[in-house]
């Protein structure tokens, strides 16, 4: 697979691997673990070198999942983690890190929990506004100095404090949400990224399993699905926005690809710093991901794809309040 350069330096395959729904909010966890494992393994079979988790995924359980499936691997693989959240010994979140102190402590338990000497890409998982991205940013950069994390990157973070953040410590990666129905990055996240040479990690980039085309206004959703909190996916929201669905669709076919590797050939069509890291629990939607990176979109498609999109109003907020004040900020 072709390889992108994520900020200063950081090589890795094109498409990314989410690897959050393995342990958490689509619903139960997998009940047998070693497929996930074996289904993580024939990623990096195909070509995948770059994995994605955090401490929160769980808490803790899907560090020491990807730890154990890439452990073969080492120094082959990039594994991003993230930290943000203080937790009590059941993983009852108690509120965000706001001392240096802090992240140290949690940068030693995912470099146990995933058994590697240094974290490759290690994310502020969301920015605390009573605590100085200065300071944050100081603590990682100790890291960095101390052999412990290799790159740093930030999850969600406005444009403003990005440049805050890498005056501090240089900011490789962003991880934000980006796709055909969310563009808020495009805003002036992505202008900051290109001008200080950041790369930038879109998750949900394929809608949160909406622009597979699989999901409508009947489909149901496990009482554990965070899809059941989400404006965006009430059945009614659902209905509405099938639109976009049937219009990606129809451009779809005429580039022989389905909706979702056209939704993740755009989003590599628009920056070579762009890495897209979608999820799945299934080897046939992991191969139908990874098809993507094979279909190029010129010009006129994108402006058809552009042209398609204006004309479509999305129904619904992508996050419910609680959770979408914690974003770009």
């Amino acid at each position: 697979m072709e390889r992108r350069t994520l900020g200063r330096g950081l090589s890795v395959s094109a498409l990314g691997f989410g690897c959050m729904g393995m342990s958490q909010s689509y619903g139960p966890a997998p009940g047998d673990r070693n497929e996930m494992i074996a289904l993580i393994r024939a990623a990096v079979d195909r070509g995948v070198t770059f994995f994605d988790s955090a401490e929160s995924y769980g808490p803790w359980t899907n560090e020491q999942l990807v730890g154990e499936a890439l452990r073969p691997y080492g120094g082959a693989v990039t594994i991003a983690t993230k930290f943000n959240w203080r937790f009590d010994e059941t993983g009852e979140p108690q509120g965000q890190i706001s001392r240096p102190e802090e992240v140290q402590a949690a940068a030693e338990g995912s470099l146990r929990r995933l058994g590697v000497e240094a974290l490759d890409l290690y994310y502020l998982h969301r920015v605390n506004p009573d605590v100085p991205i200065e300071d944050i940013a100081g603590a990682v950069g100790n890291l960095v100095a101390a052999g412990k994390v290799r790159h740093f990157g930030l999850s969600e973070a406005a444009a403003d404090t990005i440049r805050r953040a890498h005056a501090v410590q240089p900011v490789t990666a962003i991880q934000s949400e980006y796709s055909l129905w969310w563009r808020r990055p495009e805003n002036r996240v992505l202008a900051v990224c290109e001008e200080l040479g950041i790369g930038f990690v879109p998750y949900s980039p394929l809608g949160k399993g909406f622009l597979t085309g699989t999901i409508d206004q009947t489909t149901t959703f496990a009482a554990q699905d965070i899809r059941t909190t989400i404006p965006r996916f009430d059945p009614g929201a659902r209905q509405a926005n099938r639109v976009l669905v049937e219009t990606l669709t129809a451009i779809g076919e005429h580039k022989g690809a389905t909706m979702a590797q056209l939704a993740l050939a755009w989003l590599l069509a628009q920056k070579p710093w762009i890495v897209p890291i979608p999820g799945t629990r299934s080897l046939s939607r992991l191969d139908e991901n990874l098809g993507a990176a094979a279909i190029t979109l010129g010009p006129d498609d994108l402006r058809e794809i552009e042209a398609a999109c204006a004309a479509i109003a999305i129904e619904g907020a992508r996050y419910p309040a609680s959770l979408e004040q914690q974003t770009d900020r």
